[in-house]
């Protein structure tokens, strides 16, 4: 059972067929599906899950915290659902492949007082980019 299914039973969220596959898709390490990449998926496991019902429960998880919905350029937000443990994404400039990091240290620490211009600062993001494995042998 993924991580993520435990979450949303300990929430008690009303588990329908529908939110398991959406919920089963996004499981893993890496996941940062567009909502039509999840769609594609939910489908081939239940074939008459609608489009909306997909974007719905994505907005759902997303409300209640258990999934991260990831801008990282111009192209299609992403779903992760790594939202329980601070990270970082490493991002490809060329075909946009992400991959979830978790560097040492603690990036607000690093922001200088100077810096914040009287911010409160409770969240950092922090993306890195360049060219994945694939795309610098191409």
């Amino acid at each position: 059972m993924s991580d993520l299914l435990e979450r949303l039973r300990g929430r008690g969220w009303r588990m329908t067929a529908q939110r398991r596959v959406v919920a089963e898709v996004l499981d893993g390490e890496h996941v940062h599906l567009t909502a039509d990449e999840v769609h594609a998926r939910a489908v081939a496991k239940l074939p008459e899950i609608s489009r909306a019902t997909v974007y719905n429960t994505l907005g759902e998880l997303v409300s209640l915290g258990e999934v991260l919905e990831v801008a990282t350029d111009k192209r299609a937000k992403r779903y992760d659902p790594n939202a329980h443990r601070p990270h970082h994404h490493l991002v490809c400039a060329q075909c946009g492949a992400i991959r979830d990091v978790h560097p040492t240290g603690n990036p607000l620490a690093d922001l200088p007082a100077t810096e914040r211009f009287g911010f409160t600062v409770s969240d950092v993001e922090v993306t890195y980019r360049g060219l994945c494995p694939n795309c610098a042998a191409a």
